[in-house]
């Protein structure tokens, strides 16, 4: 008797929750082709299936190569008493650390986005400095000394103690800070520019810049901002501020404009790199682009056929968080921009067909790899750990870099309530720092602590407590 094989390949299982009811649901991953799909089922709502990767090849190489150990905080924040998502956080059953702290010091802002996940408005408020001063040092207890710390919003720039601020943070143990702006007020306000060199060089300014064209600014922020990012990006290159240029990438709306905005990137000194980030399904967005999941390796793909720069080869997988963070480096060299892998040579850091990555057979080197390829880098340790790893390599004449010398593109995939994947939530290195001394990964804070969504939250706690009980009490009048 012949037996029936499934169409496709079961991978892995991990857990999730149901989008419906926000319940924890077990969940499988399952590889059909080369679409990498989450399947999870809820007793209540039935089956969901939702694709997390294009490429599995590249997700083989993201569970399977680019894997270290996880890296703990100086402390842990709560119990772990629910189970994950529930208990944020950092609760011990985290397993990673905070590379990058953001501290959301507004709810205000100049612009009411189509596309914003903290929903910010202009008629909203700020943060009190004290609640500030809380985040900065639950910040600091956490790390110890902080990587990065950006500050967020709204618009953080309109706080009325930004500056307050900045010297708050520049007095505590934090070695890189950033600022996440639409630029609006660097634009109008030169004063305020020229102030901020005073922070330099542990300054980086966090641009939002989604196009260079106004058509498409109007779909995603609701507002023609091209003249504005023009000026913005003149006042930071005349004050030599770091700047990354970060672009929300929507199907259908600017998916086709990735390497227009990193060839544009590399035409300023001041600016170290792009960051991009495909649309989740959290806040508001208002805006319809194609019915199409953009995935890290979706980007990855995009980058290699529109940067006229990078192969895809040069995109790899971050280890801190590899299902959601990828990134490439490029060298700038006496007036032209090489990519990374290509300047060491291909085989120095992958090789054969099954991606083998020959730095497994050198501890050393693998660890400079893998230290290069992080989120918590300011632009100057991204120069000092490049200069080490090209050391490692007795084929690269290896020239002392210095920040201008680094171009960095970095993709961060954000998930949603869909693609949720508990394991890879358990990785997250970006966290939101709260008042009450608490730090919440990016995703469970958007999806169940944002606002009026603890509500729900607190009511499947209540739930769980009361099923703990239960079976503590009397173990056989389950089900």
């Amino acid at each position: 008797m012949s037996r029936k094989n499934r169409p496709w390949l079961f991978y892995d299982t991990t857990g999730s929750v149901c989008s419906t009811c926000l319940r924890h649901v077990e969940a499988k991953i399952i590889i059909k082709g080369e679409e990498v799909l989450l399947e999870k089922w809820c007793p209540a709502h039935g089956f969901e299936r939702t694709l997390i990767c294009d490429d599995a090849e590249y997700y083989r190489l993201c569970r399977e190569v680019y894997v270290k150990h996880p890296e703990m905080p100086e402390q842990f924040n709560t119990k772990m008493t629910y189970g994950c998502p529930y208990d944020c956080g950092l609760c011990p059953d985290h397993m990673q650390h905070s590379c990058l702290s953001v501290l959301e010091i507004t709810d205000n802002c100049n612009l009411t986005c189509p596309v914003c996940y903290a929903e910010s408005t202009p008629q909203q408020q700020h943060k009190p400095l004290s609640d500030v001063i809380a985040m900065l040092d639950a910040v600091v207890a956490n790390e110890g000394e902080p990587d990065v710390v950006q500050l967020s919003g709204g618009e953080p720039t309109l706080h009325p103690d930004f500056f307050a601020i900045l010297d708050a943070a520049k007095s505590r143990p934090i070695k890189h800070l950033m600022v996440n702006t639409n630029g609006l007020t660097i634009a109008t306000d030169a004063a305020f520019a020229e102030r901020l060199v005073k922070y330099s060089p542990g300054l980086e300014i966090y641009l939002q810049f989604d196009s260079l064209h106004d058509d498409t600014l109007k779909q995603l922020r609701g507002a023609t901002l091209a003249e504005v990012h023009q000026r913005t990006l003149e006042r930071l290159e005349k004050f030599g501020i770091s700047t990354t240029l970060v672009m929300t990438v929507l199907p259908g709306i600017n998916e086709d404009q990735i390497g227009e905005v990193i060839q544009h990137a590399l035409q300023w000194k001041c600016v170290r790199g792009v960051t991009l980030q495909p649309v989740s399904e959290v806040g508001r967005k208002t805006v319809q682009g194609q019915n199409k999941r953009l995935t890290v390796s979706g980007i990855r793909r995009a980058v290699a056929e529109q940067s006229q720069l990078f192969t895809k080869e040069d995109v790899v997988p971050v280890p801190c968080n590899p299902d959601t963070l990828a990134m490439a480096y490029a060298l700038k060299l006496g007036g032209k921009v090489i990519p990374l892998t290509r300047h060491l040579g291909p085989d120095a850091l992958l090789a054969g067909p099954r991606n083998t990555i020959v730095f497994e057979r050198d501890p050393a080197l693998k660890d400079q790899v893998f230290k290069l390829f992080s989120t918590n880098h300011s632009p100057k340790s991204q120069a000092s750990c490049l200069s080490d790893l090209l050391c490692c390599l007795p084929k690269v004449a290896a020239a002392k870099l210095d920040y201008e010398n680094v171009f960095r593109v970095l993709i961060v995939q954000f998930m949603d309530i869909h693609n949720l994947d508990l394991r890879a939530v358990k990785k997250s290195c970006i966290h939101f720092a709260q008042p009450d001394g608490k730090l919440i990964p990016f995703e469970s804070y958007n999806l169940f602590y944002r606002g009026r969504k603890i509500d729900q939250t607190d009511m499947i706690r209540k739930e769980i407590s009361a099923d703990t009980l239960l079976r503590k009490f009397d173990p056989r009048r389950l089900g």
